[in-house]
This record gives C-alpha cells, structure tokens and sequence, in this order.
C-alpha cells in the first residue's frame, strides 16, 4: 500500500488497537491524516487494516525498533492507548526520545490520576487522557439536567447546549424553526437535529417532527427558559443506582455525592465491592447480580430517580436499563462500546447513551486540530459536529456583518461570545478579533473559521461599490 502525505496532513502512530485506537485510527484517518496503528494481536490489526486506511505494524510499542519502523522521528503525535497505564507511559516515554514531536497518553488508574501534573512533566506528555473520568463527567452532566439526553458546555461554562427528545406532547412538534423562534422568547438556537440515522443542520423552513433529537444552545438560563417553556422541566435527582463496580463508577460517585445524591452501587465481584466500600465510605455498595430484576426491585429500584448501567458488557447493561424503563426510573444512562448496537438501543426506548471512546475521540481531535480550537463535539458517528473556534486578528470575515459573508448551507453560526456576553447572532451581527465563535457544520476537519466562513459577497463588484461609496464620501467631504 502507497500513502501520499499532503501538504496539511499529520503523521500520528497509535499504539494499541482496541475499542479506543480502532475508533481513534477510523476518525484521524477520515481527516486526512497518515495514521500508523501499532499492536501485538494479529486479530485486531487485521480488522484495522482491512476496513481503515491506515497502515499497521505488529509488534511491542516499547521496542525502538517497532517505532522506527513507525516512523517515529518524523511523526507529529504519538497516541498510546494499550490496556496497561505503564506500559502507555512508557511508549511516550520512549518515543519523545526518538524524536516524536507529541505524545498522548491514556491514563485511567485513580491512583495516578491524583499525579497527573507530575507524570506529564517527568514523561513528556503533551496531552494525559482518562476515558473513564470523562466518561463519568458526562454522565454527571446529563444527570444535573435530568429532562436531557446529554449536557455539554463551551466558552467556559457561558453557553451550554443540551440534547432533547422531541415528544408528541411537546408544543414544539410540528413547528417550524422561524415560528417557534416567534412563540418562544428566549435566546436560542435549535442548531442541529438528529432524525433517523441523518444529522441535520436546519434553516428556518424547518418542521420539528416527534421523536426528532434536538440540539438547543444558548446562555445557560435561556436553554433553562426554553426547555421549561417546551415542556421539558428539569426534575431533581436525590437518588440514583449504578450498575457495575468498575472505573466510571468511582470517578461518577464521587462526583454524585459531591451534589448531594445518594447512590447505590451494585457489583457482583465480592472483592471488587470491598475496595470500592473502602474508597467510597459514604455509599451504599451491594454484592448481587444487577441483571436479576428481582434483586434490583429488592433494593428499591422502583423509587429511584435515576439508574446508571456501566459495567463492562453491553448485553448487561442494555438488559438492566430495560428492566429501570420498565420500573419507572425517570432517567436512565446506558454505557454502549459498541456502536452498531445504538440504534437497537435507540429503538428500544433508551435515549441516554454514554460511549467512553467517542468522548476521549473528541478529546484527541480538538487537539489535533489546533490552539484556535476551544472545544469539539461530535454527532452521530462524526457526521457532524460543534465546534468552538477563536476569531484570530486580520481574518477578511472580522467585522463583516454575517449576512454579508459565504456562509455554507450546511454551517451555522450558534453563539458568539465577546468577554461575557453571549450573542445569539443575526444577519446585522459581527465577529470581532478575539471572539469565541460557536459553529456547528457537517465540513470535515475544521480548525479556523476561516476554512467556513468565506470572503464578504460580491467580490470584486463589492470592492468596486465599496470604492465609489469612499469617494464620494472624500468629495463630499
């Protein structure tokens, strides 16, 4: 196999071909980049190689002469994702001495997260990354915003977006987007819709039909606004059950406990139920088979508020989460690693869906993407995504009303943030040097607002009039 290495394009080695560095490998390689996938099973490169456009290379990651191989001295980045935190450390280690010019490292042990600041300087490691804790971040999100499937935040905690279900209830259904704008008052951008397996980026035409998945953004409050005013009301969680003893479970119930929630936890391995009673003395940790549904209900899942499913196997936790729908759980979360079973998933009634690899994928490529780049979320399997950019100084769309500039169709302009204030922006609005601009697009590997938003219209026949009008105004001066 032959690659051409274009002129923007990154050389970045994975090491490690799981869940992770496969769904890594498939992203980077989708953005043009020259990706080389390093691992020692021979099933799992063969996966890779047959079905992504990268290169790989059986062998240990440690070994120099497997990184040389890689091309280790003039690769950009260098990720490990193996299932062993030393052995990652060790190949970014490693590989910063041979040349490597960054190294991203996945770290999940809670012990080391705690010397995070003091591995990175001692390793050399540009970027640490902790599925888990993530993982768990998110869900903690999604649950202090109890009627959204999932919560996000950018510009610093200004502007928040939030997922939402579109009900046969709701008086939004089969409203166009300009005349819901005309009802509701507060000051926000429905910004992308979800129907089917299609991403959409929407204009004003467009009809919100039941069972659409919704993106709303804005200032914090006026989401709230709206969401209170589109019959989505925020309900408070007190108690919540979580299945499964593992990672996510330690980092989510301290985070819980933190809000005042009180958890319950639910673990079959009896040793595993030790430790985590002694990391986490102020929960309650239940030895059982979270799979028996007469062994939830025994622990009162009936009266919980929420229920978290996050062991390690899919089956398990789509089975558990059924038997909470069924119960009444007001909100239930699901942890799916594989991604052909979210839309069975989907199907069956559970919207709230947590993919530890997708979030760290989000992760990696905002920071591939560059300094420019605040923030990144994706859609659906990436087919589109929101990102927060930086308004850099002497681009040709600073200070050109929005109207005026090449704007894609299937590209918005969601907020702008300048210092604390958060516009929602129309056609008269601007973009000054410095703003933090919010973008939802289906475009591919965005890393400047000016790959999205083109030189003002008219072109040469603007300059011109643009020229005439300066004159006139010197004569009449």
């Amino acid at each position: 196999m032959y690659y051409v290495i274009g002129e923007n394009c990154m050389r970045i080695i994975i090491i490690g071909a799981g869940k992770v560095g496969y769904k890594l490998a498939e992203s980077l390689a989708k953005e043009n980049n020259y990706v080389v996938v390093i691992d020692k099973d021979y099933e799992v490169l063969k996966k890779a190689e047959e079905q992504l456009d990268v290169m790989c290379i059986r062998g240990n990651g440690v070994s120099t002469n497997v990184l040389t191989e890689a091309g280790v001295k003039k690769a950009d980045l260098l990720i490990a994702v193996t299932g062993s935190d030393e052995v990652n450390m060790v190949c970014c280690l490693t590989a910063k001495k041979l040349g490597v010019g960054h190294t991203i490292a996945r770290i999940r042990d809670p012990e080391y997260a705690h010397e995070l600041l003091l591995l990175k300087g001692e390793l050399g490691l540009d970027l640490v990354i902790n599925p888990e804790q993530a993982a768990a971040e998110e869900i903690a999100r999604s649950i202090s915003f109890s009627s959204a499937i999932s919560v996000e935040y950018f510009s610093k905690g200004k502007v928040q977006m939030v997922d939402l279900k579109v009900q046969s209830n709701m008086p939004i259904a089969g409203l166009k987007l300009k005349d819901i704008g005309k009802i509701y008052r507060s000051s926000i951008l429905i910004g992308a819709v979800i129907r089917g397996k299609e991403v959409i980026v929407p204009n004003g035409d467009f009809e919100i039909k039941e069972n659409d998945e919704i993106f709303v953004i804005g200032k914090s409050s006026s989401v709230s606004d709206f969401c209170k005013s589109a019959g989505k009301i925020p309900e408070k969680i007190k108690n919540i059950m979580i299945l499964g003893g593992g990672r996510i479970t330690y980092y989510l119930t301290k985070l819980l406990t933190d809000l005042g929630i009180k958890v319950i936890i639910v673990e079959i391995n009896k040793e595993r139920c030790k430790e985590l009673t002694e990391m986490l003395p102020n929960s309650l940790v239940i030895n059982a088979d979270g799979t028996d549904e007469e062994i939830l209900l025994s622990e009162n899942l009936k009266n919980m508020d929420g229920f978290v499913a996050i062991t390690g196997m899919d089956e398990e936790n789509l089975l558990s989460s059924l038997v909470a729908k069924k119960n009444g759980v007001k909100k239930v979360i699901t942890k799916i690693s594989k991604m052909n079973y979210i839309d069975i998933v989907k199907e069956l009634g559970i919207d709230n869906i947590i993919s530890p690899k997708m979030i760290i994928t989000n992760y990696i490529l905002k920071y591939i993407r560059g300094q420019r780049v605040e923030s990144l979320y994706q859609f659906l399997e990436g087919q589109a995504e929101i990102i927060e950019l930086v308004a850099g100084e002497k681009e040709n769309y600073l200070d050109t009303p929005i109207k005026q500039l090449k704007i894609p169709n299937d590209v918005i302009i969601a907020t702008i943030v300048r210092k604390n204030e958060v516009i929602i922006p129309y056609g008269d609005d601007v973009i000054k040097e410095g703003d933090r601009v919010i973008v939802i697009t289906k475009h591919k590997g965005i890393s400047a607002l000016n790959q999205l938003l083109g030189s003002p219209k008219g072109g040469l026949q603007n300059e011109l009039r643009n020229g005439i009008k300066k004159l006139g105004n010197i004569i009449n001066f």
